[in-house]
């Protein structure tokens, strides 16, 4: 994909940048409204202010959860332990509502702009950009109302603001929320309306072109509509939202299938991911290969929409355990370490023939050796010693630097990677991802199997042919077939397995935070645990507890907001 901020962002201060914070014009911006009516590059830093602040992959939000600890504090690490409220609003994405007003005021000024001096290639460049515009609207919602989303104090299930203007710093901000399927309809306005203007790939293909489009010169279209737009939003990624905005809206904490999204969302996966090539379409290299590949590298099959590749070597030095001269932040657990199956695919037991007390990582699924930096697994050959004996690599040896689990994190860091004695590092490259295919892939077999069992078949694709699929692609088998799937009858089996093929396959992502709280079970999760070397034998160690209150399925709108905003119902228990 192409950087896609080409054009200098502008430095005009909006008469309002977010609900929550309203700013007095400074005298050297007067002149900026003016200049947003006849400069298109000012004009579209409106625009490409919309693609800045998403959601981070590297925020490493599992530490919230089971899956993992830190071992410094941080707000994820209070989150869990109790120090989540609505003054602590951890998780918050009210901010995102920043994002939306720059998107609403370049809606408002896209008409006034001559962006071409040919009038049609001038509409067509009006008409991509719109679309980009109120599609981008629609996913910032979509955020928003998977984070603040919820069971109001009146009792009932509430959506968002749904803010589809520009307001100036004199407007009324007190603004209630919507009820929460009425805020899923209106996001699907915005991306039904989006799809009519733009493209399913950026790639000039007139097969893909938006109907309004037909009769528009080739070599016109292909020049507003073409590959050098590659990175911006696009109707295969709008699609993508509307099936994850649909699954939210079904799954437990919401409206628990008792609407047609389940439906709805298996539709829009099944034509996107048959358009991938279905079960086939699976990339063979996406259990590491999205996101471990050699510099200059940029063709990823498993990625469908990420920001541009940078160079970076702050999650290894963030990461990397002491030894290798790094700070040893994410620690997995061993409840995660438990999801791992045996090789063969059954749960993992010590009560398993294939099991080994001395070494309870040899004949598991592949993933684990990939993922998690457990006692004597390596970084390229450097051997990660975290019992007795393993110096600063042991548990809690250095505070700050050591393991709290037993585990260090090897998902998301380049093994390769060097860190000096001095901090000095070599090359790595890092990319944020939005969307990925596997994700899609395994929300399609929940919602196909939400919908009628294990062997609902939802276009070409069933469940247990998602399933079996990646779990083939981990090495989970190894050539003698998944007994443990072949054996799957019931929707629950099911729906156990696709939930902890969504744990390990997503692990470290950001994914799981936000699973738990749809399935409406963030408030269950166990207190977490680790495992330590004596030289002869693992003992489990309690590591930190995990405390959630019923409420905590929903997160709280920030009190500031709920205090200045009387319209503004908080959810439940905040």
């Amino acid at each position: 994909m192409k950087k896609i901020f080409k054009y200098t962002t502008i430095a005009f201060v909006l008469l309002s940048v977010g609900a929550c914070t309203l700013l007095e014009p400074l005298d050297e911006n007067l002149q900026g409204e003016n200049r947003l009516n006849n400069d298109p590059i000012f004009a579209e830093g409106l625009l490409l202010n919309g693609y800045e602040g998403m959601p981070n992959q590297y925020s490493f939000s599992d530490v919230a959860t089971d899956d993992a600890v830190n071992n410094v504090v941080n707000n994820y690490r209070l989150m869990a332990t109790g120090e989540w409220n609505a003054q602590n609003a951890f998780t918050s994405r009210w901010g995102q509502y920043e994002q939306i007003l720059y998107l609403n005021n370049f809606l408002e000024v896209i008409d006034n702009v001559s962006w071409k001096r040919d009038s049609v290639t001038n509409q067509l460049f009006k008409e991509r950009m719109r679309g980009e515009a109120i599609a981008l609207r629609a996913i910032r919602h979509f955020w928003i109302l998977q984070e603040h989303g919820g069971m109001g104090t009146s009792g009932k299930l509430l959506g968002i603001p749904y803010i589809s203007e520009f307001l100036s710093f004199d407007a009324d901000f007190n603004i209630p929320r919507l009820g929460f399927q009425e805020t899923v309809a209106r996001i699907n306005v915005d991306f039904e309306e989006a799809l009519q203007y733009l493209p399913m790939d950026w790639d000039g293909d007139l097969a893909n072109r938006p109907s309004r489009y037909d009769g528009i010169d080739p070599q016109r279209y292909q020049f507003v509509f073409g590959t050098t737009q590659d990175g911006r939003v696009s109707g295969r990624i709008i699609k993508a939202f509307q099936a994850k905005m649909n699954m939210l809206a079904a799954s437990p904490a919401f409206l628990n299938g008792s609407g047609d999204n389940y439906q709805k969302a298996a539709n829009i996966l099944a034509s996107l991911l048959n358009d991938n090539g279905g079960v086939a379409g699976l990339d063979p290299n996406g259990v590491t290969n999205f996101y471990d590949f050699p510099n200059g590298t940029r063709k990823f099959l498993e990625v469908l929409w990420r920001e541009n590749v940078y160079s970076s070597a702050w999650v290894e030095q963030a990461n990397f355990p002491p030894s290798l001269n790094g700070n040893g932040g994410v620690n997995p657990t061993q409840n995660l370490v438990d999801a791992f199956p045996m090789l063969d695919g059954t749960p993992f037991s010590t009560s398993h023939p294939n099991y080994n007390a001395a070494n309870p990582y040899a004949n598991r699924d592949p993933r684990l050796s990939k993922y998690v930096l457990y006692n004597g697994n390596n970084l390229n050959g450097r051997v990660i010693n975290t019992g007795v004996g393993g110096g600063s690599n042991e548990v809690d040896k250095v505070p700050g630097k050591s393991t709290r689990s037993g585990f260090y994190m090897k998902k998301l860091v380049d093994p390769d990677l060097v860190i000096s004695n001095d901090g000095s590092t070599t090359t790595t490259e890092k990319m944020n991802i939005y969307l990925r295919y596997t994700d899609l892939y395994l929300l399609l077999a929940e919602s196909a199997n939400e919908l009628g069992g294990p062997d609902h078949m939802v276009g070409s694709m069933s469940a247990r042919t998602i399933i079996g699929a990646i779990r083939a692609r981990a090495g989970i088998g190894q050539g003698n077939g998944d007994a443990y799937l072949t054996g799957i009858a019931s929707k629950e089996a099911m729906r156990n397995l696709i939930r902890n093929e969504r744990r390990l396959e997503l692990c470290f992502e950001g994914y799981r935070l936000y699973d738990l709280r749809r399935w409406g079970i963030l408030d269950n999760i166990p207190n977490v645990t680790g495992a330590k070397y004596d030289g002869a034998n693992y003992t489990i160690l309690n590591v930190e507890s995990r405390i959630y209150s019923s409420n905590a399925n929903y997160g709280p709108i920030p009190q500031k907001e709920v205090v200045k905003f009387n319209q503004l119902e908080q959810n439940q228990g905040w």
